[in-house]
């Protein structure tokens, strides 16, 4: 990666990802975009420019502009909200995807979008989830995600675009607030823990699911984009994990940290029955073997750094 166009920048993927990726490339060499500007950090930090990435035309001339080699295409709407606009999603999902893929290919850039668990259906084996399974999902994200792993293959195998991918289970971060997913909830209790000392889930207590610390997220994007092709064998939907949890373990881990926190259930029907659809645990075997990915936090690790950080903050603010 040399010239890099981030969309959805100012995404929970993307603010911290163009961060990390400028300090790596440098910051003329990541050219972060989003449908509109919010005034984060990153629209200053570097390069920034609006773009609607259903304007196809748009993405071209701005790749073209600044001489992109490389794509990594996040806007997207999330799960839950993909739900409640299914037509929305799918034009925004699907036809960014397309545009960006076809940007990619006309300029020759390598390909980077993200998957996710939600890939994943109700007939999908629950545990350990293999690399290789059914995947009929029951929600608008699902079927975006499946579909977008599809057009990714093909483009690889139509036109030799070196297009990568990662299925992403649930992304804690304390820098970016929750966007509209179903695994928000693992976001939202650490901010609940320090600003209240009590959070009501509104997925249910035995209700597992994969997640993964920020920082590993995106040293997972950075070591695909640089792995050597020749290895990859799957390309555009590794499984990629850090830990099996549901609210109940996470409650357990911040008390080791908060004695006093309090979790309670709200359970929210239309997201529990999401989370019901999704795998307990996944296998990223695959991942491991065709490129090293390993995780670096585990449950209690990452606990300990959210609280430490949001905590920290806090009390910036209150000083402020």
């Amino acid at each position: 990666m040399k010239k890099i166009l981030v969309t959805g920048a100012l995404g929970q993927i993307g603010s911290e990802l163009v961060a990390k990726l400028r300090q790596i490339y440098g910051a003329d060499q990541v050219i972060a975009t989003d449908v509109r500007n919010n005034g984060h950090e990153i629209t200053r930090s570097g390069a920034f420019e609006t773009l609607d990435v259903t304007d196809g035309k748009a993405m071209f001339e701005m790749a073209k502009k600044h001489q992109a080699d490389t794509m990594i295409h996040l806007a997207a709407l999330l799960s839950a909200t993909a739900e409640e606009k299914p037509l929305l999603a799918w034009n925004l999902n699907m036809g960014g995807l397309v545009n960006a893929l076809e940007v990619s290919r006309e300029l020759g850039c390598q390909f980077f979008t993200p998957s996710s668990i939600g890939a994943f259906g109700p007939s999908t084996p629950k545990d350990n989830t293999p690399q290789d399974t059914i995947q009929r999902p029951t929600t608008m994200y699902g079927v975006n995600k499946v579909s977008g792993e599809l057009l990714c293959d093909y483009y690889f195998h139509k036109y030799g675009l070196d297009t990568r991918g990662i299925r992403f289970p649930g992304l804690i971060s304390y820098v970016t607030p929750p966007g509209g997913g179903t695994t928000d909830y693992a976001v939202e209790i650490y901010y609940a823990a320090v600003n209240q000392g009590r959070y009501a889930s509104f997925i249910d207590k035995g209700t597992y699911m994969d997640m993964m610390y920020m920082p590993d997220a995106l040293n997972a994007i950075v070591q695909l984009m640089e792995a050597d092709a020749s290895k990859l064998q799957h390309r555009n939907a590794f499984n990629v994990t850090a830990m099996s949890v549901d609210p109940e373990a996470i409650s357990a881990s911040i008390r080791q940290v908060m004695p006093s926190f309090v979790l309670e259930y709200e359970v929210d029907p239309k997201r529990q029955a999401i989370a019901e659809s999704w795998p307990n645990s996944i296998d990223a075997s695959a991942a491991a073997r065709e490129w090293g990915f390993k995780a670096s936090y585990d449950l209690d690790a990452m606990t300990k750094d959210m609280l430490a950080q949001l905590s920290s903050r806090e009390m910036l603010a209150k000083k402020a």
